[in-house]
């Protein structure tokens, strides 16, 4: 995987990134975000194994976010 988007930038004039692409969508970065912060907040898993998962998953998929 690339941390280059395949899509450009909804944004005119910005360099495409993850938050910039989504809202090309704005009702599903909406609810990614809503998801997203909702993962984080409730889980019997903790903070600690969240992080180094997303961690490892960024280093798997050579993501730079």
């Amino acid at each position: 995987m690339s941390t280059r988007p395949r899509l450009e930038s909804a944004i005119e004039g910005e360099s495409p990134n993850f938050s910039n692409v989504m809202l090309h969508s704005e009702k599903i970065f909406q609810k990614f975000t809503d998801l997203y912060a909702e993962f984080w907040r409730k889980s019997s898993v903790s903070l600690e194994i969240k992080e180094m998962t997303r961690i490892r998953n960024a280093r798997l998929t050579d993501c730079g976010y």
